[in-house]
């Protein structure tokens, strides 16, 4: 079933084969993305054979990794609404705003689609043991798809962690570690005790699939605007992938002429107490050095260094785009904004997009007739401890 060709790194070029376990570049130590003979696929993803197909992010079955359907675990992620914020599109003025709302996955955001690939490709390829650090939502979605898959998930997880997502990981069967410190300190002890333990990691843009899953963003987005894409999208952004991931499906897509050359202008949305990927765009930087003391609400902002922080800002650039960061009572007012305007109850991180939103408006960045799509990558009900401070 499977069109992969190759794995390749995306720093150095390096080519391993397709089909073998493999976390980063044995080479360079940067991520390693997965290529496809996109010929081939482009046979039978056709814009017509979509309309018949699965509502979920596996109806782009061509363009993932997945060897042999067996194999698949799937919850019914993806597929979920691009939705017209028209209240909160005319307090600002803008016509075409967008919201695409990731909150409908399962386990109640976007890291349902990264841990559905990279939980069926560890099925694949015979892993018993799946372990990586995460700030929330990813815990959760690595633990749902692990129990599905009968696989054991050890999780590294700040202390500071909103307490659903702790409390979603012990219940869906996880081991669970609590630790004093960031997520980069999570991955730190994982690195530590992975071999000893015999756990594969898959953490953020550590393993080739989980941007596999991310990617379907894109795929998505260009098929329910008609297969074109909008002028900008804001991302709020800490590992990273998701952005990344539509970066590598626009291309995908275009070489199996699904859509043309134009590209959105790519926005990064950072924390202002952790923003790394902000101050390397604004110094003019290829690589993020590691945000000190960094602290945010937004626990899925809260990444002071991103493993793919050059295809974060190469994607940046090449669009035109830019990264801003807003304050923790910026977000955190957006999310009451956006509730009462919308009715969505959306996650911290998502809400971030909106005060961005308000200052490329004043900046001239942002034309108030442009079309602009929004990610909520999560529910704002995992972050009720929060919401109440």
């Amino acid at each position: 079933m499977t069109n992969v060709t190759h794995l390749e790194c995306a720093a150095c070029g390096a080519i391993y084969p397709a089909g073998q376990l493999r976390n980063l570049c044995t080479v360079c130590g940067k991520p390693l993305l997965v290529r496809y003979d996109l010929a081939r696929a482009s046979a039978t993803l056709t814009r017509e054979s979509l309309a018949t197909r699965r509502a979920d992010m596996w109806r782009y079955r061509e363009v993932m990794p997945v060897d042999d359907d067996a194999n698949i675990v799937s919850l019914g992620e993806g597929w979920t609404p691009l939705l017209h914020a028209r209240r909160l599109g005319t307090s600002l003025g803008m016509e075409r705003l967008l919201i695409k709302d990731e909150s409908l996955n399962p386990t109640q955001s976007f890291k349902a689609r990264g841990m559905s690939a990279a939980v069926s490709m560890a099925r694949e390829l015979g892993v018993r043991k799946l372990a990586a650090p995460s700030a929330g939502n990813a815990a959760g979605a690595l633990a749902a798809y692990a129990a599905s898959a009968g696989i054991d998930a050890y999780l590294f997880m700040p202390r500071d962690t909103p307490r659903a997502n702790i409390v979603e990981c012990r219940q869906t069967g996880a081991r669970v570690t609590v630790i004093d410190g960031l997520i980069t300190d999570c991955g730190a002890e994982v690195a530590r005790r992975k071999d000893a333990e015999g756990w594969f990691d898959v953490s953020t843009l550590k393993e080739p699939y989980r941007v596999e899953g991310k990617k379907t963003l894109g795929y998505e987005l260009a098929e329910q605007l008609g297969w074109r894409l909008p002028d900008v999208i804001l991302y709020p952004t800490g590992g990273g992938t998701g952005l990344i991931g539509m970066w590598k499906a626009f291309d995908e897509m275009e070489s199996m002429g699904l859509i043309g050359s134009k590209r959105p202008r790519m926005v990064t949305v950072q924390a202002a107490g952790c923003a790394p990927i902000v101050r390397a765009f604004e110094s003019g930087m290829r690589h993020a050095d590691e945000f000190a003391n960094a602290a945010t609400v937004a626990s899925g902002l809260r990444v002071p260094k991103a493993i793919g922080d050059f295809l974060i800002l190469d994607a940046l650039r090449a669009s035109g785009g830019t990264a801003v960061a807003v304050t923790d009572d910026e977000l955190l007012a957006a999310v009451g904004e956006i509730g009462r305007l919308e009715g969505l109850f959306v996650a911290p991180e998502g809400a971030a997009c909106l005060p961005a939103i308000r200052m490329l408006l004043e900046r001239g960045e942002l034309e108030r007739d442009e079309e602009v799509v929004l990610f909520n990558t999560g529910a704002g009900i995992k972050y009720v401890d929060v919401m109440g401070k």
